[in-house]
């Protein structure tokens, strides 16, 4: 999911739900946007981290910022019809523009990296439905915010990819296997970029990668797909006009990829919805 305004399926409700950056909740039901009225839900963020727990059914959010100056680590749940404060008796740092996925081979949710306070965190955490636990793996991922994230039913692993740290915009493509991190090294690979939007297509056994920056002044809007190995180059008849930032998961009631808004540094932040599939 795209870390400004994150995006995730609930299973549970067959809706994608999004959480907008001014707050709102939302839900996508295959053909339409709903806005959700919840009893509570978190402050308004943007570039916070969501993911769906499949274990507990429900969708849990992580961190974000609000301006420039306030950076957060409070943990929500949303189990379909409002949101929940979490209190763990441990829980990362606070950050902004991590990446979160589930990892359904453990069961837990898994989290790395982002924005501390100009800190490109390189740790890795998962949650199991009550708390946080600081991964140690061996090999990991260097530091960077806004990467993408997703889990790979095909190879039941978790990919990484892209992200950014001190001026460089990454290109390695990283496999988390449940306890340990590996470069993958494919043979073809999009090119370095932040702020992708990455999601894994139930429907062909691939994930599928869209958009991204790939400098302050080059936004992109090409599509790839990884097969567990390497990185294909797809080349749609139509396609979402270029922008990172951007929201995107699988709609599982579909079959499909859903993509919502974006922008980029020389345009307007958009608000239309693609479907992939």
């Amino acid at each position: 999911a795209g870390p400004g305004a994150p995006m995730a399926y609930d299973a549970a409700t067959s809706t994608v739900v999004l959480f907008g950056v001014k707050g709102g909740t939302w839900t996508w039901d295959g053909t339409t946007w709903a806005r959700q009225h919840p009893a509570d839900r978190p402050p308004a963020r943007s570039n916070a981290s969501m993911a769906y727990d499949a274990a507990t059914s429900t969708a849990v959010l992580f961190g974000g910022d609000h301006g420039s100056v306030l950076v957060m680590g409070d943990t929500w749940t949303w189990d379909g019809t409002t949101w929940t404060r979490q209190h763990p008796a441990a829980s990362p740092p606070v950050r902004a523009g991590a990446a979160m996925a589930y990892d359904a081979a453990t069961g837990t949710i898994v989290l790395f990296g982002g924005d501390g306070k100009g800190y490109y965190r390189n740790d890795t955490w998962t949650w199991d439905g009550t708390t946080w636990t600081r991964q140690h793996p061996a090999v990991h991922p260097p530091g960077r915010w806004y990467p993408a994230m997703a889990y790979d039913a095909a190879t039941s692993t978790i990919v990484l990819f892209g992200g950014s740290a001190n001026g460089v915009y990454a290109g390695d493509t990283w496999a988390w296997n449940g306890h340990n991190w590996r470069n993958q090294r494919p043979a073809a690979s999009p090119r370095g970029r932040w702020y992708p939007a990455m999601a894994y297509d139930a429907a062909t056994s691939s994930i599928v990668l869209f958009g991204g920056s790939k400098s302050l002044f080059h936004v992109s809007r090409d599509t790839w797909t990884w097969d567990g190995t390497t990185w294909t180059r797809q080349y749609p008849a139509a396609s979402p006009p270029a922008r990172d930032d951007t929201a995107m998961a699988y709609d599982a009631a579909t079959s499909t990829v859903v993509l919502f808004g974006g922008g980029n540094a020389n345009g307007p932040v958009r608000g239309d919805t693609w479907i992939w599939g």
